[in-house]
């Protein structure tokens, strides 16, 4: 008994011990580095409404846009570890800051906890409509033969847009000129007016333009077809299989957080994925929904790294770091 007494108290003695086994006692507030109204930030909302009844509170999302995903992810970095600061994660945010390897303002992988991975969302290269190439085979030939003449839009550098096109451009061994916005809708506008002549969109946005007409669709440069476009082939199955150009979806709490508060937030996470209905939400999205081995803490922390080496190549190879 007095063994037991002095274990008690020792666990009890462990800073934040007690404190993780009460969380969460007040709302979350969960960020979002995108502006209000994207893809991203629906997707956010329906995560936090659907991981609130599992937590017992409410899960709040706050819009934290701009620095092409990185302003999110330092509002979370720097954050205290207590779990009421957590991140919706993307490319953006995880890939982006090689983009500024002078001058990061967080570690992607030093400075924050893996929670869960959650969805896949992928990247389809659109091209405005007038555009002299109808297949991917004629895409390509004409960017190689035209590449100084060409350029393409994105929402924003280091958006997944930005790192997708980078990574089609160093797959076809061209360096075709970067045209940046302030949002994807308008690099989509100029896109549609003829300014600019294709975009690696994210697949909502891109999947609305094609059904209505305004671009064509050439291929879809996540790997493997999407149910949303079935019929669009892939950049691996026409010869480029280094081209894997998807954005995802991940939570993350900052450096330091309680194991136990990690893990009360990837139960909430995983219980919203296996919640009815979400799948048909999603799918308005054009999100798949990561397999059930691949939503724990280990496989996203392993996730992460293998995301950085990945875009590394891409950024580096295709001289996509600013001087």
């Amino acid at each position: 008994m007095k063994r037991w007494l002095m274990g008690a108290a020792a666990l009890v003695a462990l800073p934040g011990v007690g404190f993780a086994q009460d969380y969460p006692n007040r709302p979350v507030t969960m960020v979002v580095a995108a502006a209000a109204g994207g893809p991203i930030d629906v997707f956010t909302r329906i995560m936090a409404e659907r991981m609130s009844p599992t937590l017992g509170q409410r899960v709040v999302v706050e819009n934290v846009g701009g620095g092409g995903g990185t302003l999110g992810g330092q509002r979370v970095a720097k954050a205290e570890p207590d779990g009421y600061t957590a991140l919706l994660g993307t490319v953006a945010t995880h890939a982006n800051p090689q983009l500024y390897a002078d001058k990061p303002l967080y570690d992607p992988i030093g400075d924050f906890t893996p929670v869960a991975l959650i969805a896949e969302i992928p990247l389809i290269l659109i091209v405005r409509k007038e555009f002299p190439a109808n297949t991917f085979e004629e895409f390509v030939a004409y960017a190689k033969a035209n590449q100084g003449k060409l350029n393409y839009g994105s929402a924003g550098v280091g958006s997944a847009a930005h790192l997708g096109c980078v990574m089609l451009d160093q797959a076809l061994g061209t360096r075709i000129q970067h045209v940046p916005y302030r949002g994807t809708g308008p690099a989509m506008q100029d896109l549609i007016a003829g300014r600019i002549d294709f975009l690696c969109d994210i697949a909502v946005t891109a999947v609305q333009s094609i059904k209505g007409g305004t671009v064509k669709g050439l291929a879809n440069l996540s790997g493997r077809r999407s149910a949303v476009l079935p019929d669009l082939p892939t950049a691996a199955e026409k010869g480029f299989p280094s081209v894997q150009a998807y954005t995802w979806t991940a939570l993350f709490l900052p450096k330091g957080a309680s194991p136990v508060v990690a893990a009360k937030l990837n139960a909430a996470a995983v219980a919203a994925m296996n919640g009815p209905g979400l799948r048909d939400q999603l799918d308005s999205l054009a999100a798949t929904l990561v397999a059930p081995e691949r939503r724990t803490q280990t496989y996203l922390a392993g996730f992460v790294k293998s995301e950085w080496d990945k875009w590394g190549v891409a950024i580096r190879a295709g001289g996509a770091i600013p001087k």
